[in-house]
């Protein structure tokens, strides 16, 4: 029987639908995994020591079969040239509102004891005293432990680590344990990353870091979001302008698209959008439908300035399909599925290389708007943006 509050195993990088933020790597030496690497995620295995006190966190890698799995394999962990494993999280924390309630219960029953109710320091105190006692018992029990399980994807020829889970604290864990265990250095691969390395690696790295947020419905100019990350310079407002000029793209001029590579793409915007003001004068907006964008909101949206923060789409590109929902800023992407035939003979290396084609794809599509963005076209580009923001949504339009 399973403790109370596991997350049950799951291997969605292996099977099922797609969900993950991507983490550039840097500082591996080697050319390939091997035995010695499998011993090093042996050597910060799960469970390694127990959460028995009341703030304890655990941190440490499965290998994958099932939640108590730390069997290590080149057979089962190394995939075309990629390692699949996990990361386990173990907490055993007593909620705060458990230790708030129970010392006021301790204070409670001084004030009752007291001629005037008033309780003294020294009582506070001995009631604190008694709050740690009791959250130091109750975590023995183990009935607040809990343990979470975040795939990883560590693909060795792209340099790049898939994490199966949100951006935060958990992220964190996985990046502190990984940067621990092999020297690594790793950094966050969103949107405003993406188009910087593509600039340094097009010698265009001024005309990129020169970019500002822009208004689309105005000529005034814009200032930064109000969800953007003061401790981040990298400009990821560009995932939000890109899924405007997509939005537009598609709608005025067609839904095949050649990327910066040549190669082309079609997509269809389905399922989501949320929109928020970029200032945070007027909310958010979510709109579900099979196809959001053909709602009359979602223009009403975009017309009166908010950007797209979330998109849902279908993509296409070297005869492979993707249904997927990408953030704006962070690229991170979720609910992907991969297409097959009927008769497509389809194992796990198929799958690796499926997951680096949907990243690719994705990756090129956000290129080559910010190739516009600082061509001698983008003002033309803009213009047409806003005009057609400015017009009234067609009658023709269908609904979703």
């Amino acid at each position: 029987m399973l403790p109370p509050n596991v997350c049950r195993w799951s291997m969605p990088f292996l099977r099922g639908s797609l969900g993950f933020q991507r983490f550039s790597v840097s500082g591996f030496e080697s050319d390939s995994f091997d035995d010695e690497h499998l011993e090093a995620l042996a050597g910060q295995a799960a469970g390694g020591f127990e959460t028995a006190s009341a703030e304890n966190v655990s941190v440490g890698f499965l290998a994958g079969e099932h939640l108590f799995d730390v069997d290590f394999n080149l057979g089962k962990n190394l995939i075309n040239n990629a390692l699949h494993a996990a990361v386990r999280i173990d907490t055993n924390q007593i909620p705060a509102s458990y230790r708030a309630a129970w010392l006021q219960m301790e204070l409670a029953g001084f004030a009752k004891d007291s001629e005037d109710g008033v309780i003294t320091k020294a009582q506070r105190k001995e009631a604190k005293e008694a709050v740690e006692q009791r959250c130091e018992q109750e975590a023995a029990t183990g009935k607040y432990r809990k343990m979470q399980t975040f795939p990883l994807l560590w693909d060795l020829s792209q340099e790049m680590l898939y994490f199966g889970g949100s951006v935060g604290n958990s992220a964190r864990h996985c990046i502190e344990l990984l940067q621990r265990t092999f020297g690594l250095e790793l950094s966050h691969r969103g949107a405003g990353s993406i188009a910087t390395q593509w600039a340094i690696d097009n010698k265009v790295f001024g005309e990129v870091d020169d970019l500002h947020p822009i208004s689309f419905v105005s000529d005034l100019i814009a200032g930064d979001h109000v969800w953007s990350n003061e401790h981040s310079q990298a400009p990821d407002f560009l995932g939000n302008e890109f899924l405007v000029w997509l939005w537009w793209t598609l709608e005025n001029e067609s839904d095949s698209i050649t990327l910066v590579d040549e190669s082309e793409v079609t997509v269809m915007l389905a399922k989501t959008l949320s929109l928020e003001c970029p200032y945070g004068e007027s909310g958010k907006e979510t709109i579900a439908a099979e196809c959001p964008v053909k709602l009359p909101e979602a223009m009403q949206a975009i017309q009166s300035g908010k950007l797209p923060r979330k998109a849902g789409m279908t993509i296409v590109r070297e005869g492979r399909q993707f249904d997927l929902t990408l953030q704006a800023e962070s690229f991170g992407i979720s609910g992907a599925k991969i297409h097959l035939e009927d008769d497509e003979e389809f194992d796990d290396e198929d799958r690796i290389d499926a997951i680096r084609q949907l990243t690719d794809t994705t990756d090129l599509m956000l290129q080559t708007y910010v190739n516009r963005r600082i061509s001698d076209d983008w003002e033309q580009d803009r213009q047409a943006i806003r005009k057609w923001l400015g017009g009234r949504v067609s009658h023709d339009r269908k609904a979703a």
